[in-house]
């Protein structure tokens, strides 16, 4: 699987963080009928590693990712559980260094030059741009692809179905992540339909017409 292709296929990817893994496959399920067949898990609860685990397992074409990987256990933890991808919200060279032994693409992420040429030094070239309002926003983002051409971003964090298809708009941006499609309350409360209604939301929104207009 090339991530960077796969990524720019689908453009937006739900970022989500989940307390009961019960309600990891309806959700899987919700995505995947919605045309948004991708989720990044976040290790922020308990229930991660078994939501991922059971999406994986129970949702056929489901890209899942496992987010806010910190440490080597982390990546342990999501590798066990069959992620698919791993993302850091920094770049730990530990973290990294544990990805790539388990063989398991990481996207790790960077605020400066500093760190996009760090991770270059790792042979990374697909990068979460977080967090991406508050470090600089789109401004930033487009500075980067002077001295950065080979070199592919998600940003994540503050951005919202208003915003969205302006950071499309950037062809250094395989994909945005996005906290809005599937909150932490809509998925406790089982909110299917406003998900699933998001979600579909999300793809026109990234659709190449409306990406840049």
């Amino acid at each position: 699987m090339d991530l960077e292709h796969a990524l720019r296929q689908l453009r937006v990817v739900p970022v989500i963080e989940i307390a009961d893994p019960g309600n990891a496959v309806p959700l899987g399920r919700t995505l995947v009928e919605a045309g948004l067949p991708v989720a990044e898990v976040t290790f922020r609860t308990p229930a991660a590693a078994a939501a991922i685990a059971r999406m994986v397992q129970g949702v056929p074409g489901l890209l899942v990712g496992a987010g806010t990987v910190l440490s080597e256990a982390d990546v342990d933890a999501a590798v066990d559980a069959g992620a698919h991808f791993l993302v850091s919200p920094g770049l730990n060279a530990a973290v990294v260094e544990r990805a790539r032994r388990a063989g398991v693409p990481i996207i790790p992420g960077v605020t400066s030059p500093t760190e996009i040429e760090a991770a270059r030094a790792f042979g990374l070239r697909l990068l979460k741009l977080f967090p991406a309002e508050a470090v600089g926003g789109l401004p930033l983002v487009k500075a980067f692809a002077a001295p950065y051409p080979d070199v592919a971003f998600m940003p994540t964090g503050g951005i919202t179905a208003h915003t969205v298809a302006s950071w499309l708009q950037v062809p250094t941006v395989a994909a945005c992540g996005g906290s809005w499609i599937a909150t932490k309350a809509d998925i406790a409360g089982q909110r299917w339909d406003e998900i699933r209604n998001k979600a579909s939301q999300a793809v026109s929104l990234a659709s190449p017409s409306v990406a840049s207009v």
